[in-house]
């Protein structure tokens, strides 16, 4: 039997508690908001409160409950949005200063997806600037802060929904990801997490002035940090609701056919040429044995050409940004975002011009390796970052910068293979937790889940030995 602080619930226990009306959405998100008051002063996860406006959607859904039954399967649930999508009512600042007075008009579609499911809004939660840097810092808000440590970076752009989510603000915390934005943050604070593939869960902002890139149409999706991952199929199949808004979205059932027994996994500690920590190398050899032990086929071998792949993501992300968003970041962007990213270009270099088109073009290859890779081995375990967790501003050097993304190449090329990731800690080192990726078939999250469900069931809820930590659990 679950008892209070409702706020270490998990977001499915909580479904379930107000659904058989053994509590009430009031009671839930009043232990969120005393919970956000006590600790969010200090981490600067949530940065646009809405408690009062959480208050009366609580108290209009505990009415609705009486005469008419749960909403939907997120019925007085807490959940986060991140500052970077609309959100009606509220300003999609992107992080950015100048870009503070943009109110949507609308809902994006995991917002609308959430709303229609019952979820209760806490607040937005913040990114850095242009929601691209792996830390979460930004002249409108300043930083986030990673509970674990302070001096630590909670990941980026994320940050804000990961500190949240570990601190216990709110159990479902809605991110995004081209490049690691969900998976970053959730390996920083030792919480789960699924990039899904293109396809899955629809993108659109209806503020938006002009379409997005268009490799970043094909690579950056929608999602949710949590501390469980049962919570993340729950948030990941709401938010993945139909939307005729996004032209990418495609009407695939969440849970896919049945493939043959046993399921066979690739299993890889290939450090592209970077080096990787004994933590790592240890919570690899762990997760693959969990897999193992739970009836999957692991297999040690290397997945196709993960660090050309990581390059071109590289060249040709930071290629078609130089042309659609250049001018706009040098107009509204700080200096440190400035630097950061003349930085990202000088990197690999950047595509542009016949050369980006060429690139383009060459991504198909790349992707069909992959798939018929997928096709023996229908999930990939891999490192996500190669080292432990950096430092918050550890980004703002050249050399610092450089480090990171070189840690984090498994990271960005499954965005450039648009394929599904999971992120899931297996254990901690000196006071930390390690997480590794588990890489699935197109539009399998449901397999990607399952392994993750696996391990954490051997290595348990890491946001619970924090608040062991903390005296709290």
């Amino acid at each position: 039997m679950l008892t209070p602080p409702f706020w270490q619930w998990s977001a499915c226990d909580l479904a379930a508690a107000i659904a058989s009306k053994e509590i009430s959405a009031r009671e839930v998100i009043e232990a969120h908001i005393e919970r956000a008051d006590a600790v969010n002063p200090t981490l600067n996860a949530i940065v646009e409160p809405s408690f009062d406006a959480a208050r009366a959607q609580a108290h209009a859904l505990d009415d609705h409950i009486v005469k008419h039954g749960p909403v939907g399967p997120l019925h007085g649930v807490p959940v986060t949005i991140k500052i970077n999508v609309d959100q009606i009512g509220t300003a999609n600042s992107n992080g950015v200063k100048a870009f503070s007075s943009i109110i949507a008009q609308e809902d994006a579609p995991v917002v609308e997806n959430l709303r229609g499911a019952g979820a209760v809004f806490l607040g937005r939660t913040n990114t850095p600037e242009f929601s691209f840097r792996l830390t979460t810092i930004n002249e409108l808000y300043g930083a986030t802060l990673n509970p674990w440590d302070h001096d630590l970076s909670p990941g980026g752009s994320s940050g804000g929904a990961s500190s949240s989510a570990l601190a216990g603000m709110a159990p479902i915390n809605h991110g995004n990801d081209i490049g690691g934005s969900l998976r970053f943050p959730a390996a920083c604070c030792g919480l789960s997490t699924i990039k899904s593939g293109l396809g899955r869960v629809p993108a659109y902002n209806p503020s938006q002035k002009v379409e997005r890139p268009p490799l970043a149409q094909q690579m950056s999706v929608q999602g949710a940090i949590t501390r469980e991952v049962c919570d993340t199929r729950l948030a990941t199949k709401i938010m993945a609701g139909r939307d005729v808004r996004d032209p990418n979205w495609v009407p695939v059932p969440f849970e896919g056919p049945a493939l043959a027994k046993p399921l066979k996994v690739a299993f890889t500690k290939d450090h592209l040429g970077f080096g990787m920590d004994a933590t790592v190398a240890a919570a690899l050899d762990q997760a693959a044995k969990m897999l193992s032990a739970a009836g999957y086929e692991v297999e040690e071998i290397d997945p196709p050409m993960v660090q050309e792949i990581a390059v071109e993501w590289m060249r040709n992300t930071h290629g078609e940004m130089a042309i659609m968003l250049g001018d706009t970041i040098r107009e509204h962007g700080s200096p440190v975002i400035r630097k950061v990213i003349g930085d990202f270009q000088t990197m690999y270099g950047i595509n542009q011009g016949d050369d980006l088109i060429h690139a383009y073009a060459d991504r198909s290859r790349m992707i069909r390796a992959w798939n018929l890779f997928l096709e023996e081995y229908p999930l990939v375990l891999t490192p996500f970052l190669l080292t432990p967790p950096f430092k918050l501003h550890d980004d703002e050097t050249t050399e610092g910068l450089h480090e990171i993304f070189r840690a984090c190449a498994y990271s960005y090329a499954m965005n450039y293979l648009a394929l599904p990731a999971a992120t899931i800690p297996v254990t901690m080192a000196d006071g930390l937790p390690v997480s590794v990726q588990i890489v699935g078939q197109r539009f399998r999250e449901d397999l990607c889940l399952d392994a993750a469900a696996v391990i954490e069931h051997e290595a348990g809820v890491m946001a619970k030995r924090y608040w062991a930590r903390e005296g709290l659990a």
